[in-house]
C-alpha cells in the first residue's frame, strides 16, 4: 500500500475541476487504497485516501467510512495496520 501511494503521489497534483461547483485537488480522491482484516463474518476494512494534493487521509470501514486522526502516529499507514489489528 505504501509503494502504490508513492507511485500515485508521484504523478503529480490533480487539477481543479469545475462541476456543480469548484474541486481543489485536497477536495478530490485520486486513489483509495484498502485492506480488510481477519474475521469471520464481518472483516475489518481501513485504508488510505490519495488526494489530489498528494496528502494521505486514513480511514476505517467500506460502507460506512470514517476518516482517522493520523496524528500521533509516524505514517497513516501505522495506523491502518493498528486498526485493522485492533478490529480484527
Amino acid at each position: 500500500m505504501r509503494e502504490r501511494a508513492s507511485e500515485i503521489r508521484a504523478e503529480g497534483p490533480g487539477e481543479q475541476v469545475s462541476a456543480l461547483r469548484d474541486f481543489s485537488p485536497g477536495d478530490q480522491v485520486r486513489a483509495r487504497l484498502q485492506l480488510s482484516g481477519k474475521g469471520l463474518w464481518r472483516k475489518p476494512v481501513a485504508g488510505v485516501d490519495v488526494r489530489g494534493d498528494g496528502t494521505l487521509m486514513p480511514f476505517r470501514g467500506s460502507v460506512r467510512r470514517e476518516e482517522l486522526d493520523p496524528s500521533g502516529h509516524e505514517t497513516p499507514f501505522e495506523l491502518v495496520r493498528e486498526t485493522l489489528e485492533r478490529d480484527g
